[in-house]
């Protein structure tokens, strides 16, 4: 079965198949957040750091690293900033941006094997990111959408992937360096957003044999509790094939909706990770004996 290996400078996480869920942290990015990006603009990245943090803490296994901001040195930022996060925490990162000179600024600096957020299927962008992904021996993020935007017929998107996938291939990229985002589309607008997911998500596993992600918030834009459809949601993607997403660890529904996915798919053997996040704490002065019963020290 598929893995795509990632990598920081000592620690690896794999996406695949009948491996646990990816959640890919999606906190540092400053697109509709003010205050972040007039500090990572002037180079005061204390924000970056906490978030970082608690994302790891919450439970991500990667983080995505965006420093789109409008007007500012993108290439500097991007690779500050992930020099920053990679000093701080061992887990591996999503570099993120449509900048060509920022992916390679964050590449150069970055220490083990990164995933590249993204490529689309328009043939000019195909054209620059690949050799980028190539030269610098990277995984890479494929989105379903290409010159004529995103379709929501889910067949034309499966085939902007595969297109994707077979010009990876051109480039010497293997298939298990290509995780297809499919394109989340908001629910509340088009109803069978969620239909159309899990359907290519079936054939990109079924026939591409791909590892898949996504942005997962994007399922609720515009509805209230959104957590409650993002967790629905999720848990149905993962039946569905889905082995990764770009989402917030710090909301603990999304997060029990991930862990209880991974138990009923088989993917936390005797339920190792689920009890040792909700285990209730043993109580001071007591411990277990033979038969479960308790005895007071």
């Amino acid at each position: 079965m598929t893995v795509t290996t990632i990598s920081s400078a000592t620690k690896e996480v794999k996406i695949g198949f009948n491996q646990p869920f990816v959640i890919i942290g999606e906190r540092i990015n400053p697109t509709g957040r003010k205050i972040l990006a007039e500090e990572m603009k002037v180079g005061d990245y204390s924000r970056v750091e906490s978030d970082a943090l608690a994302q790891v803490v919450a439970g991500a296994h990667m983080l995505d690293v965006n420093a789109g901001i409008p007007l500012a040195d993108e290439p500097r930022i991007l690779a500050e900033a992930i020099q920053l996060v990679q000093s701080i925490t061992d887990v591996p990162l999503s570099i993120d941006s449509s900048i060509i000179a920022a992916l390679e600024a964050g590449l150069s600096v970055y220490q083990g094997k990164a995933l590249v957020n993204s490529v689309t299927g328009e043939d000019e962008v195909l054209e620059r990111v690949l050799p980028l992904v190539k030269k610098y021996g990277a995984a890479v993020v494929a989105i379903s959408n290409d010159e004529t935007g995103i379709s929501e017929d889910p067949d034309e998107r499966f085939a902007v992937a595969k297109k994707i996938v077979e010009r990876a291939a051109d480039y010497g990229i293997h298939y298990s360096d290509v995780i297809v985002d499919p394109l989340v589309m908001p629910i509340g607008a088009i109803n069978t957003a969620g239909l159309q997911v899990m359907h290519v998500v079936r054939r990109l596993r079924e026939e591409l044999k791909v590892n898949t992600t996504c942005g997962a918030s994007n399922v609720s834009f515009g509805l209230p509790n959104r957590n409650g459809i993002n967790s629905a949601f999720l848990t149905m993607a993962m039946g569905a094939g889905m082995t990764s997403a770009i989402t917030s660890p710090l909301h603990p529904e999304v997060m029990q909706a991930v862990r209880g996915g991974d138990v009923m798919m088989g993917n936390d053997p005797n339920c190792a990770n689920w009890i040792r996040a909700y285990r209730e704490p043993q109580a001071a002065g007591t411990e277990r004996v033979r038969g479960g019963r308790r005895r007071r020290a």
